[in-house]
């Protein structure tokens, strides 16, 4: 019996057409090759062996399993020859071929999931996260609010509430402009007039702590962004 496409087709992909052996990371279709045709180097090799007396082979393994994807392994052709030596047997037993195959088909799946383009709801809850810190810092130490408002002479507190808006509120700001910018394509028609409120706030507002301009010029923040982000982001405001 000889390896089936779908064992082939699910190891390449498995793998990412790369070699699995720890720390190789060889790319093994090459596509840039000059005038030839792309081609692919890597190797199929099999875990427990395929032959009596090749390395690792298990004599009371099943045919059908010994040329199943379960029993395969994608290596570059210099880790295939290496593992297959016979001085080499002990060296790379199966079971540590079989978690170097777990652990780069892990690192593919992770991998994956941070290349994959973010959805609508996790850049509203990315924002969301942004907002709720600034608002907790507005709520804690704001100039109308809380600590500010019973102590309205305390140097200090205003001290702090000047911090804040330079260490928390303004960079937080900077974060969700980057965030919309990148993804505001993600977002429907109709939530596009709050994010432009909100980038025209977040801009007024920094100039004003830049003393630019004076309060009075601060486009007050959009509300309706924060409802819009929370709706979006499946939370409730």
């Amino acid at each position: 019996m000889s390896i089936t496409d779908r064992s082939t087709k699910i190891l390449w992909a498995a793998a990412a057409g790369r070699c699995s052996f720890p720390d190789c990371w060889e790319r093994l279709c090459i596509h840039d090759s000059g005038d030839a045709s792309p081609f692919t180097i890597g190797e199929m090799a099999h875990i427990r062996g395929e032959r009596p007396k090749s390395n690792r082979h298990d004599p009371f393994q099943s045919v059908s399993g010994r040329d199943d994807y379960s029993n395969l392994i994608l290596l570059c052709p210099t880790h295939h020859t290496l593992i297959d030596r016979k001085e080499n047997e002990f060296v790379y037993p199966v079971e540590m071929i079989h978690q170097w195959k777990s652990s780069h088909e892990a690192r593919i799946s992770e991998r994956m999931e941070i290349d994959k383009p973010p959805s609508r709801s996790t850049v509203a809850s990315s924002v969301l996260i942004l907002l709720t810190d600034n608002r907790g810092s507005w709520s804690q130490y704001g100039p109308s609010l809380n600590i500010a408002r019973r102590e309205p002479n305390n140097g200090k507190v205003y001290e702090v509430w000047v911090s804040e808006r330079l260490s928390t509120i303004v960079p937080n700001n900077r974060r969700i402009v980057a965030i919309l910018e990148a993804n505001r394509g993600l977002f429907e028609a109709n939530e596009q007039r709050a994010i432009s409120a909100f980038l025209i706030h977040a801009q007024s507002y920094e100039r004003w702590v830049r003393d630019e301009i004076p309060y009075s010029a601060v486009k007050p923040f959009p509300t309706e962004f924060e409802f819009m982000v929370g709706e979006v982001a499946g939370a409730s405001i």
